[in-house]
C-alpha cells in the first residue's frame, strides 16, 4: 500500500530520519514531547472509550500513545524514526503497558486496511509533511464512522507564519511549514472531514534548552539568536518572547483540531 517515494520526498524522509535520530533521546524528554497540557487537551478533544482502538501518527516518543493506551483498547504508534520507537518502548515499557504496538512505516500511505481505527491522532509532526493533506487523507481513510481525529501541531498567525518557517527551517532542516489554525481547519474540509472543535494554547520554552536540543547548521544557531533578539521588540516570529534573568524565553503557539467522522464533535 505503500506508494513509491519521489526524489524529493525521499530526500525529505531521510532528513527526518537523520534530525530525530540525533534528536531522539533530548526530544522524548522534552516540554514538547511532554507537554501535560496539550496532551490532556488532545485526550478531551478524542474521547477515548474502553473499546476504542487507537492510532497516532508520526507517534515519536510514544508519549500519546501511551496516554491513550490506559483508556482504550488498544493503541499503535507508526514512526519513521527507528530511534524514535526505541524511545516509545522504553516509555512503554516503563509505564508497564501491554496493549500497545509500534510500527515503523510511511505515514503518507498508511499501511492498514479502512476503517481500522476509531481514534487516530497526529501530535506536533504536521510542520514536517510536505503533504500534509494526503498524511490527513489517510488518517480519514482508516478511521471508523463516528471515529474522532485529533491534530496538535505549531500554529503560528498566517502574518508571521513565514518569519515562524524560516527560522523553524534553520533550527531543523526536516521542517517544512507550520500553517495557521485556520488553514488547518480548511486541511480538514478538503479531506472531507465535519467542521473540526478548535482548542488554542501556548506552549512555553526556553531559548538555550531549545537549541541545545537541536541540530541547525554551521552559523544558523547564531542567526536564530539574532531573529530571536530581534522579535524581543516586534514579535515577528509569533512567539512572544522575553527576557529574564539574562536568558531568552518564549511561547510557541499550538492549535489542537479535531473533528468525528460524519459527524460535528
Amino acid at each position: 500500500m505503500t506508494a513509491p517515494h519521489t526524489g524529493t520526498s525521499m530526500r525529505h524522509s531521510e532528513a527526518i530520519v537523520d534530525q530525530f535520530t540525533r534528536q531522539a533521546a533530548q526530544f522524548a524528554q522534552s516540554p514538547t514531547a511532554r507537554s501535560e497540557d496539550i496532551l490532556e487537551r488532545m485526550l478531551r478533544m478524542a474521547r477515548p472509550q474502553p473499546m476504542d482502538e487507537a492510532l497516532d501518527v508520526a507517534c515519536g516518543p510514544g508519549v500519546l500513545v501511551c496516554a491513550l493506551a490506559k483508556l482504550v483498547q488498544g493503541a499503535t504508534g507508526i514512526d519513521l524514526t527507528p530511534a524514535m520507537l526505541d524511545q516509545a518502548r522504553r516509555n512503554q515499557q516503563e509505564q508497564g503497558l501491554s496493549n500497545v504496538s509500534w510500527e515503523l512505516g510511511d505515514v503518507t500511505a498508511l499501511a492498514y486496511q479502512d476503517q481500522r481505527f476509531s481514534i487516530v491522532t497526529c501530535r506536533f509532526a504536521f510542520h514536517h509533511f510536505p503533504e500534509p493533506l494526503r498524511v490527513l487523507r489517510e488518517m480519514r481513510r482508516v478511521c471508523r464512522p463516528g471515529a474522532r481525529i485529533v491534530v496538535a501541531d505549531s500554529a503560528p498567525a498566517a502574518e508571521k507564519a513565514d518569519a515562524f518557517n524560516a527560522m523553524e527551517r534553520m533550527r531543523d532542516p526536516s521542517h517544512t511549514r507550520a500553517v495557521s489554525a485556520d488553514e488547518i481547519c480548511a486541511l480538514f474540509a478538503e479531506a472531507g472531514l465535519s467542521e473540526p472543535k478548535v482548542d488554542q494554547v501556548r506552549l512555553g520554552l526556553d531559548l538555550d534548552s531549545f537549541l541545545a536540543r537541536s541540530y541547525p547548521g554551521e552559523g544558523d544557531e547564531q542567526r536564530i539568536r539574532e531573529l530571536f533578539e530581534r522579535a524581543l521588540g516586534d514579535d515577528t516570529l509569533d512567539v512572544q518572547p522575553q527576557r529574564e534573568r539574562g536568558r531568552i524565553f518564549f511561547s510557541v503557539p499550538v492549535a489542537i483540531v479535531g473533528a468525528q467522522v460524519g459527524h460535528a464533535l
